[in-house]
């Protein structure tokens, strides 16, 4: 009889788990028919967070394609009990019954079919020809705002992106570019540095490239995947980060970072959100040593780093996502994403009063929920990596005014806030002056003829000259990412058939026409999204949102420490309230309390900030 009633259970549960999964198939179905026939943007919020969900739903099922096992890292699972409730340097033991996962050194995936991301021959890779494309669709004519972030927003997104991914170059065998006679580039022919493939490739399939970084969301961008800069950036005692009187890492530390990677694309923008970050850390530390007086200085660095990164994924997903997708839809969809549906406020309550009553992240929220891959080991991907090409949103000119009455005290081009400089700028103009300065100044629009002139023309630290626009299409090709309306028909959205209904005006339209040969299917994706007509109050395409759906929930409910680890017994209570009751308003205000006047009545900090003068002071 208990035999029978165990095979009955089994049953019943099979049927309905069955049932659910048919159930959430037809809702997907149903999702992509109304989103190809009338738009998620056009619906009442309700009906289109629901057709956002089912869509989500189909991109799980369609567009995770696994990347090969990535490094077994030393030592066993056994040996990882210091880690069991930290975070590690290079990312292994996240998962811990697949250590090597997501870890440095693993192999991006793909959201696209492997038949569909093989790169493009050597021919195919140069045509039409990339530097003709940035020279006439992309350079900057004269600089277009957006108007409603702030440049804030910009340095947070390639502040976030050097903790996500990096693939290095190659410099043997480089992709040689034609240039046309009346191209003013000084060094001829041009010369781009190749991705690195995989060192250790499969038998089959389309090459694959691996990471420098780890996939995780942990704040490596601050803490180092070396050895040797993590050390160093360790202070004696307590667990804290090393800083001195500029804000950042002392000198002898940023020795130790590697200048041909990411760390060489450091500017002002980034030094702001790395020194408000560490400052936060230290600080971090200082609350749970008050509340933890027997924490050992390893113990108190762990938890903090633990609470720092989990607070910058909040920010990512509750703050700077909503300003630059303010789409009254999106800005419900990713507050629900880290809160559920019960809310910021009501939720903790009822959890206090009755637990989290369903495992379903809808409810109460990612944070907390169980682990889950989706059935494919975790990995970035290569698509997610091509939609985040934003370099639109740096200016080449930046104004700095004082916090005190909103005067101007400098103007700047771009190169002289890059890595050589930053120091210099930090030590001529207050770090509370230049948060407000890029809080009142808004980043570039992500559309053509808006890419940054400098970085057309940039020098790297080691003199090198390279078109950063030249290489983010080749960056494309040679990674078998698809053109754009290849890439559309993948994601399930209709293709554009032509360049009007692409781009929405005639004269662009015009422009794409003459360079792709009159074939709209050679347009490259980064061209496609920037020429693409945006949803109501959104700073980047729909068609890279796509990613977006799939991934920015993906890379939170497949780390346990925003997951299974999400909780008292591991963040500790104090860290855990840290995280509940902080964004970037208060991580601001906390370092740098007189910005409060900038960000009176302001509601989202990537937002513009409040002009500070004398006028609006005498007046209030």
């Amino acid at each position: 009889m208990l035999t029978t009633a165990r095979q009955t259970s089994a049953f019943v549960a099979a049927v309905w788990s069955r049932s659910r999964s048919l159930t959430a198939t037809l809702a997907a179905r149903v999702a992509q028919y109304i989103d190809q026939t009338v738009g998620w943007p056009r619906l009442p919020k309700a009906i289109g967070l629901a057709v956002l969900i089912g869509l989500r739903h189909q991109l799980r099922t369609s567009n995770l394609y696994a990347a090969e096992p990535g490094p077994i890292p030393p030592g066993s699972p056994a040996e990882a009990g210091n880690y069991l409730g930290a975070r590690t340097r290079d990312g292994s033991y996240n998962d811990l019954k697949d250590p090597g996962m997501g870890s440095v050194g693993c192999r991006f995936g793909r959201n696209v079919p492997p038949e569909h991301s093989y790169p493009e021959s050597d021919q195919r890779l140069l045509d039409p020809n990339p530097r003709l494309i940035s020279r006439t669709l992309l350079t900057r004519d004269s600089f277009q705002p957006a108007t409603t972030l702030n440049l804030l927003a910009a340095a947070w997104i390639q502040f976030e992106v050097h903790d996500w991914f990096a693939h290095g170059s190659l410099a043997t065998r480089p992709w040689v570019v034609p240039l046309r006679d009346d191209d003013p580039w000084p060094q001829r022919p041009m010369r781009v540095e190749r991705t690195p493939p995989d060192p250790h490739p499969g038998a089959a399939g389309p090459p694959a490239f691996v990471t420098q970084e780890s996939h995780w969301w942990d704040a490596s961008q601050i803490y180092g995947t070396t050895p040797a800069f993590a050390g160093a950036l360790r202070a004696p005692d307590g667990g804290k980060l090393r800083i001195d009187e500029s804000g950042l890492p002392p000198v002898e530390v940023e020795a130790t970072a590697d200048l041909t990677g990411t760390a060489g694309n450091f500017w002002v923008g980034l030094a702001l959100l790395h020194s408000l970050f560490m400052r936060e850390h230290n600080a971090i530390c200082d609350h749970l040593a008050q509340k933890y007086p027997y924490l050992t200085g390893q113990q108190l660095y762990d938890k903090a780093r633990l609470v720092n990164s989990a607070l910058m994924a909040k920010i990512h997903t509750v703050d700077w996502t909503p300003a630059i997708i303010a789409h009254p839809t999106t800005v419900t969809a990713m507050r629900v994403n880290w809160f559920g549906l019960l809310g910021e406020k009501l939720g903790p309550r009822f959890r206090r009063s009755f637990g989290r009553v369903s495992s379903s992240p809808l409810l109460h929220g990612i944070p907390g929920s169980p682990t889950t891959h989706h059935g494919v080991p975790y990995s970035l991907t290569e698509e997610f990596v091509a939609v985040y090409r934003m370099h639109p949103l740096i200016p080449d000119e930046f104004t700095f005014r004082a916090l005190a009455d909103d005067h101007v005290t400098a103007r700047h081009e771009l190169p002289e806030l890059s890595v050589l400089n930053v120091r210099a700028r930090l030590t001529e103009t207050p770090m509370s002056d230049l948060f407000y300065s890029f809080g009142r100044a808004h980043p570039g629009a992500l559309s053509l003829h808006n890419f940054p002139r400098h970085l057309q023309h940039m020098h790297r630290v080691d003199g090198t000259l390279i078109d950063l626009a030249t290489i983010d299409l080749i960056r494309c090709r040679e990674r078998g990412v698809p053109r754009y309306n290849e890439f559309r028909k993948l994601f399930r959205l209709k293709p554009v058939t032509t360049f009007e209904e692409l781009t929405g005006d005639t004269a662009l339209a015009a422009e794409l026409r003459e360079i792709y040969d009159d074939d709209v299917d050679l347009v490259d994706l980064v061209i496609g999204l920037y020429a693409e007509p945006k949803p109501p109050g959104f700073g980047f395409s729909d068609t890279a949102f796509r990613v977006f759906i799939l991934m920015a929930t993906r890379r939170l409910e497949s780390d346990r420490f925003f997951t299974t680890d999400f909780r008292d017994e591991t963040y500790t209570v104090a860290g855990m309230n840290w995280v509940r009751e902080n964004n970037m308003r208060s991580v601001l205000l906390r370092h740098f309390p007189e910005l409060a006047p900038a960000l009176a009545g302001v509601a989202n900090p990537f937002a513009p900030w409040t002009c500070v003068s004398p006028i609006r002071k005498a007046s209030a």
